[in-house]
């Protein structure tokens, strides 16, 4: 039997468990989620078919539109504020030094951090009573900005965004460092003879060569914003008046609060769909940017 053939079947056969997991775990439930999104269904008796019912319900509800829209802001806050930012640190921070794995561990501290954890921080942080935030603007001068970070409906999203965002830079600029550094040397000293340096080299010759790495990062950006749970939950619970709900945690409440786990298979089924259309969206911006 050839090399090849034999390496292959190895190769299966090691992936199988894996994959039977994976197939277990996740993409039976996924199937079993959209069927159960058909039936009016409180987790126990009898499940009453009632076809798009409970799809029209959503569709209808403000709520659904509202954690929509939020979390449509946490898509585009994670886009705009993780994967610039990872890139560049991961250019400051490519060469292999004391300081820099220093810094590095640093970055990527948030994302060993359990979420609750970082929830609880930042809900101390943002308290308006002894929060650091609100200690700080009243010491640089600033009182007039000062206010209750999660309780005002104008600046509450925000405030939610930034531990998002620092939490998940780390990942990204990983991610990011590795490609840096699989790039041969000869490519940059190419460069520098043809007077490419600095941001002509970052826009012409790096950007290029890890644009892949780019696309994965905004494709694992996207799906991971729009599975925002734990920050919110903790540190708001959706409120107040559902000014900080998300499709999750819309999702959540709707599940487990008053025990609609059909409405709620519905939700999680939208959710895969959204999903799915702006990693598609994404998918054609970074294919014309290729091109």
């Amino acid at each position: 039997m050839p090399t090849a053939v034999r390496s292959k079947g190895f190769i299966a056969l090691a992936l199988l468990p894996a994959l039977l997991l994976f197939l277990l775990f996740v993409i039976i439930p996924v199937f079993w989620s959209a069927y159960y999104g058909f039936f009016d269904w409180k987790g126990f008796g009898a499940a009453r078919f009632i076809g798009f019912g409970n799809y029209s319900e959503i569709l209808q509800d403000p709520i659904f539109w509202r954690a929509l829209r939020n979390n449509l802001i946490v898509v585009a806050s994670s886009i705009i504020g993780q994967v610039p930012v990872a890139l560049v640190l991961a250019l400051l921070l490519m060469k292999n030094s004391f300081f820099t794995r220093l810094i590095r561990s640093a970055v990527f501290m948030p994302m060993v951090l359990s979420t609750v954890v970082v929830g609880l921080i930042w809900g101390y942080i943002y308290n308006p009573q002894f929060g650091i935030a609100n200690k700080v603007l009243e010491m640089i001068g600033l009182e007039s900005w000062t206010r209750a970070w999660l309780s005002d409906p104008s600046v509450n999203m925000l405030a939610i965004t930034i531990p998002i965002n620092w939490s998940n830079i780390g990942p990204y600029m990983v991610i990011f460092i590795a490609a840096l550094q699989n790039i041969s040397p000869e490519i940059g000293d190419a460069a520098k003879i043809d007077g490419a340096s600095g941001w002509r080299k970052l826009l012409y010759v790096t950007l290029p060569i890890i644009w892949g790495t780019v696309v994965v990062t905004l494709v694992l950006c996207i799906s991971g914003s729009l599975k925002a749970f734990d920050h919110v939950i903790v540190m708001t619970g959706g409120g107040p008046a559902q000014s900080t709900e998300l499709l999750a945690t819309y999702m959540y409440n709707n599940t487990f609060d008053v025990y609609r786990y059909g409405y709620g298979s519905a939700v999680s089924t939208l959710i895969m769909i959204i999903s799915a259309l702006l990693i598609g969206i994404n998918y054609v911006l970074t294919r014309k940017k290729e091109a």
